[in-house]
């Protein structure tokens, strides 16, 4: 398709003006200026490379998590003899944060050019790139010939894993214990002996192994380690209570970077971990496992879920849970400790799981109620504020206090303290043996 630039826009201005100020311009210059453009733009038409010859390949990484900058790479080959100037717009939609879409570059004959522009993601999930338009314009920058060219690719972007250092010290903090360095490690009934060693002075005398001790002439006490290949199922409730924001991400957000951190401690400590994704219906299932590549299984399952603005189906998604996980567990439900949706809708159905699991409520508190409640209220407005808050405060106060009576262990933590405290919940519930 030919294309005129707007240098031979510019240049029909130019010569117009030009003629109109002359003294007495003859409509037979007029039909000369005019044929002399159009035959340049006939000439640069047919001398331009053609688009059909201009080799495309797009590069993109193949994980790219929210927020954090990704470059995207395109590759032009012009495999003829004549230099080309080349622009090109690539389909890419404005969540994934490109600064522009459209890129011009300059190709000498028989050349490779490669130009890459940053990606800085705002919305998880699968953006399908398919058609590159294609322009390439003619030695005097007047005409241009443009194709549309078909490089269908799938670009994935997923939860952003902000807790990933802390997580690392949580599972070597866990790993400091079980090797006996402190006497703490190993308390509760649910542990496995690990080996005898010499005792000494921050061991527990309730340890010493009396027959070891009689066979080597000192004091020998046993160490244990925490139970291994236990059971920790992440629920992440999909519905509309996920869907607020705190900090200016959707609460859902927040909920999969405890997810990440639950997991990575969890598999890194030799306990099988799952998910089970819900809203009105299980969106997506992850078989319990502690293999290496469990958390790519659970970011897999994760990355494009969307809230849906309806009630969630906690009943059915405790009967699917079940039935797929049938040891006894650990279950960390994701949700909001809305009172009114806690009340009609989680509290029926958590006696299903409560009475044969250990059963832990992870929410996301907002620091800015938290802020507005405990601050001065120097006008109407920020009194009127300060009442709400305080009274939103109250109302999750109750709703966690009807969660604990039905035994369930309630986490309700701002955003950054969210995964640290509930790894510390898993490690505690480890070391009492309560699974």
């Amino acid at each position: 398709m030919p294309v005129p630039t707007r240098r031979l826009a510019l240049l029909f201005v130019v010569s117009a003006i030009a003629l109109a100020l002359s003294t007495s311009p003859q409509p037979e210059t007029w039909i000369v200026v005019v044929s002399i453009l159009v035959g340049l733009s006939i000439a640069d038409l047919v001398l331009a490379v053609s688009p059909r010859t201009i080799e495309v390949r797009r590069e993109v990484p193949s994980v790219i998590a929210l927020g954090t900058p990704a470059t995207i790479k395109w590759s032009l080959r012009n495999p003829t003899l004549r230099p080309a100037v080349v622009v090109f717009a690539d389909e890419l939609a404005p969540s994934l944060g490109a600064p522009t879409r459209r890129v011009r570059m300059r190709m000498a004959r028989r050349s490779t050019t490669t130009v890459g522009l940053d990606l800085r993601p705002t919305r998880r999930g699968e953006f399908l790139v398919d058609e590159i338009a294609l322009r390439v314009e003619g030695p005097f920058g007047l005409m241009a010939r443009q194709r549309t060219r078909h490089v269908p690719m799938s670009i994935r972007v997923f939860p952003s894993f902000r807790s990933k250092d802390e997580a690392e010290l949580r599972i070597n903090k866990a790993r400091i214990l079980e090797t006996g360095l402190r006497s703490a490690k190993g308390l509760g009934g649910g542990t496995e002996f690990d080996q005898l060693r010499e005792y000494t002075v921050d061991d527990d005398f309730r340890r010493v192994d009396w027959a070891a001790t009689a066979r080597a002439g000192r004091a020998i006490v046993r160490t244990y380690r925490a139970e291994r290949n236990q059971t920790v199922i992440n629920l992440l409730d999909n519905g509309r209570v996920m869907a607020g924001t705190v900090d200016g991400v959707a609460r859902i957000e927040h909920a999969m970077d405890a997810v990440m951190t639950l997991t990575t401690v969890a598999t890194r400590l030799g306990d099988r971990c799952g998910l089970v994704a819900f809203d009105q219906e299980v969106r997506s299932v992850v078989t319990a496992s502690n293999s290496r590549g469990q958390l790519a299984r659970v970011v897999e399952a994760m990355f494009d879920l969307e809230p849906v603005f309806t009630e969630s189906d906690y009943r059915g998604a405790f009967n699917e849970t079940l039935v797929r996980f049938r040891r006894r567990a650990m279950l960390v439900i994701y949700t909001e400790l809305v009172e009114q949706a806690v009340g009609e809708s989680l509290l029926p159905a958590l006696g299903l799981i409560a009475r044969n699991h250990v059963v832990v409520i992870a929410a996301v508190q907002d620091p800015a109620v938290v802020t507005w409640a405990h601050g001065a209220a120097s006008t109407d407005e920020h009194v009127y504020r300060k009442v709400a808050a305080i009274g939103a405060l109250e109302e999750r106060r109750r709703t966690v206090v009807r969660l604990q009576r039905l035994g369930a262990t309630v986490i309700d933590a701002p955003p950054r303290a969210l995964p640290m405290q509930l790894a510390d919940a898993y490690l505690r519930v480890k070391a009492t043996g309560r699974l």
